[in-house]
């Protein structure tokens, strides 16, 4: 795989109530929810790498260190960044910055891990025999 070192990609999203942490517990502010953040700036990073993969090919998560910095009201819209600084065996390190047009709001690193699809699938689907019980068992 030929990753290009340096490659950017961002991605605009503005902050819904689904988004934020009132969605889950009405005592919240209507702010968006760290684990959202995250996720934008993982899926910011999937799609940056996704073109440069074999067919049958995706990128899953293997290591997210990333900071919170400052709280996005609903309504805001957020753009992340995410820049490949490594490529190195079988990862790829990012670094993801997130801003909502005030603040810088979140910064870090992300690395993800080519894998081919059909193979990962068949260990999940592996994994999911091992811990499911049958039902008789109950």
């Amino acid at each position: 795989m030929d990753i290009p070192i340096g490659l950017v990609g961002t991605r605009s999203v503005e902050v819904t109530p689904d988004l934020t942490l009132a969605r889950e517990d009405d005592r919240m502010p209507a702010v968006l929810a760290t684990p959202m953040m995250i996720c934008l700036m993982e899926m910011t990073a999937r799609d940056l790498i996704q073109p440069y993969l074999p067919d049958g090919w995706i990128t899953v998560g293997a290591v997210v260190n990333v900071r919170h910095l400052a709280a996005t009201p609903a309504g805001a819209t957020v753009t992340v960044r995410a820049e490949i600084t490594e490529v190195a065996g079988k990862t790829v390190t990012l670094a993801v910055e997130a801003h909502d047009g005030v603040d810088k709001i979140g910064e870090g690193t992300h690395v993800r891990a080519p894998v081919e699809l059909a193979r990962f699938i068949r260990r999940v689907d592996a994994k999911r025999a091992q811990t499911m019980a049958p039902e008789d068992s109950l």
